[in-house]
């Protein structure tokens, strides 16, 4: 009964009608042990039958797996309608996992370096399938799962409402038990969600994918740019940097694309005066379009990023289960047969 994980025991006793204390238990049994509803302690049947009411029967069913040789392992999962999904575990100092999840089946952003863009939406996810994610991937694991990122399929600032229903199921005491500030939530640019977002003051950590400091250069990328154009998105960054602080921006490096000299002083000129922490991840395409930077050429974008932003934090972030097509960009199993 897994309709009943995609919201926080607040909106669980809301909706259903209950005390908080028992929406608390029955959450705690559901997505705190991934039980069934009727394992909850200390509930009356009355009020188990009143939450049972509102619960559909339905499941992830995984349909493969593949363990990537750095330890990522990729999970293809079907929901009950048949739309498949991606979620991945990453290891984390070989005592923690990290989930990746997806927020829609498919994506509509059509990014030209990212196989998800390319395979088109099928359709957004609801909550519960969000946490489903994180369950079943739980259940794999001997290490805890202390992270979430929301970085699977999908634009996740396209489904919205969704997206904040499961993180708040992940991080409720009863729930998942995941700290906030390990969550982080990444956007293609959605410049009204982003504002909204803001508006709101939600605690988990945004990400936004910028990956060029032109409007050219990342409309070509991009087409997200067309709708919502560079100079309005980093508006909206600078709010967000204004009311919460330094702000997460990743930057995919594709040879010859967006890592010469000129790029880096584009992005000095585009984040100049704004707190930002900038991750780096080299670009994956199995199509072979973009490749990522040779050592030489990335050790002369970073010394050229290190003059033209000066003090502010730039990680080279390892994207890993390149092998299994686990890694950034490349989640499209339904695209190659099982074990592939």
């Amino acid at each position: 009964m897994l309709h009943l994980a995609g919201q926080d025991s607040r909106a669980l006793a809301e909706r259903a009608g209950i005390s908080l204390a028992d929406a608390r238990r029955i959450l705690a049994a559901v997505v705190g042990r991934g039980e069934s509803p009727r394992a909850a302690r200390n509930v009356r049947r009355e009020v188990l039958d009143r939450v049972e009411a509102l619960a559909t029967p339905g499941a992830l069913r995984e349909l493969d797996r593949a363990d990537a040789a750095d330890g990522f392992r990729r999970y293809l999962l079907a929901a009950p309608d048949g739309a498949r999904l991606e979620a991945v575990r990453i290891p984390l100092f070989d005592t923690h996992h990290v989930a990746c999840l997806s927020s829609q089946a498919g994506c509509a952003m059509d990014c030209a370096f990212c196989a998800t863009g390319r395979l088109g939406l099928d359709r957004s996810l609801a909550a519960w399938e969000m946490v489903a994610q994180l369950l079943h991937l739980r259940a794999d694991s001997t290490r805890p799962i202390t992270g979430v990122v929301f970085m699977g399929q999908g634009e996740p600032f396209a489904n919205y409402d969704a997206v904040l229903d499961a993180a708040y199921t992940l991080c409720d005491p009863a729930g998942a038990r995941i700290d906030g500030r390990r969550i982080s939530i990444s956007t293609a640019g959605l410049v009204p969600q982003l504002r909204r977002y803001t508006a709101e003051g939600h605690k988990f950590r945004l990400c936004v994918s910028l990956n060029a400091a032109t409007p050219e250069k990342r409309r070509a990328l991009m087409p997200v740019e067309k709708a919502w154009p560079l100079d309005e998105l980093m508006e909206a960054v600078r709010e967000h940097a204004a009311a919460r602080g330094r702000v997460t921006l990743e930057y995919v490096m594709m040879a010859g694309v967006n890592t010469g000299e000129e790029d880096a002083e584009a992005l000095g000129r585009l984040l100049r005066g704004l707190p930002v922490r900038l991750n780096l991840i080299p670009v994956n395409d199995a199509s072979g379009r973009f490749r990522p930077p040779s050592d030489p050429e990335w050790q002369a974008f970073r010394d050229q990023l290190d003059r033209h932003l000066p003090g502010q934090p730039i990680v080279r972030r390892y994207s890993g289960g390149q092998d299994q097509h686990a890694a950034c960009g490349m989640l499209a199993s339904r695209q190659r047969p099982p074990g592939g």
